[in-house]
């Protein structure tokens, strides 16, 4: 099934306190290449992500974000600076005792300093954090994988429109092509017609020369060549695996053997055949620049 290189899928998922969304978007490229961009607390996650992304998507530049939603995270607690609130109890009796002060030191006092008590997330477990990460991700490249179906049927039914074109265009090189030479030889006697009166017309070697030409300009080799590279190509629309490369390769086959029957045709109704062949396999080229 043909794919694009071309989507966006979205997952979210929450466990244990923990609350996180994944996106993942990727555009066409030669190879896969993956970046994933996620909090700092899931760093050490960032392999086994690559990996499973890797699994499923072969070619792309593919963008993961994971973004985790801190109202929804593990419980927020009061912590105390036992530490500092020494240190203040210290200096307030040192403040008290130094310039003959009064009163005494009250909780209100010491927790209304700065920094005495803070507040907190606990630390999620990697298991739980692993676990949540998994499913978004999975259903985040579910939606991906949907959407890049989805875009591959389109993009192989305009491949298809083209290859049907570049078919009919075929049809017409091989009812045009064994004219040419007959045509060739009508002309070239008309020619020898117009000389002087008295040249004396070797027909074994007006035969050789149309021989020649016929030889020359024969396309019948390019043009079942190229009806065998257009059943290769259909023959891929079919395969599961990536197969954008396989079509690149193809693609490159086809080009060679239209510019070797344009250089061959020596007509110009099989020059303008060729020219039209040229501009679709050019549309089909740009989309396959866009399959997995």
């Amino acid at each position: 099934m043909i794919k694009s290189m071309t989507g966006y899928g979205k997952g979210q998922a929450t466990a244990d306190g923990i609350a996180l969304t994944v996106e993942i978007k990727s555009v066409n490229h030669r190879y896969a290449d993956i970046s994933v961009k996620a909090p700092r607390f899931l760093l050490g996650c960032e392999s086994e992500i690559k990996k499973q992304v890797g699994e499923r998507l072969k070619r792309g530049k593919i963008d993961v974000f994971i973004n985790v939603d801190n109202n929804a995270c593990a419980a927020r607690m009061p912590v105390l600076n036992k530490e500092l609130a020494a240190a203040y109890m210290v200096l307030f009796r040192q403040m008290r005792a130094e310039f003959d002060l009064e009163g005494d030191i009250t909780v209100d006092l010491l927790a209304g300093q700065k920094d005495v008590i803070t507040i907190a997330e606990a630390d999620p477990g990697e298991e739980a954090v692993i676990g949540c990460v998994g499913e978004a991700l999975a259903k985040a490249l579910s939606a991906m994988e949907q959407m890049r179906q989805t875009e591959g049927t389109a993009t192989r039914h305009d491949m298809e429109e083209h290859l049907a074109h570049i078919e009919a265009l075929l049809a017409t090189a091989r009812e045009r092509a064994p004219q040419v030479p007959l045509e060739w030889r009508e002309k070239l006697m008309e020619r020898l017609a117009r000389l002087e009166n008295g040249f004396d017309v070797d027909p074994q070697r007006v035969a050789q020369e149309v021989a020649v030409f016929a030889d020359r300009c024969d396309i019948s080799e390019e043009l079942a060549r190229f009806s065998s590279h257009i059943e290769q190509f259909r023959g891929l629309f079919s395969v599961e695996e990536a197969v954008g490369r396989q079509m690149d390769f193809i693609l490159q086959e086809m080009n060679r053997e239209t510019n070797t029957m344009g250089s061959k045709s020596n007509d110009l109704q099989l020059t303008r055949v060729v020219v039209a062949m040229k501009a679709d396999l050019e549309k089909i080229r740009e989309q396959v620049q866009n399959i997995e």
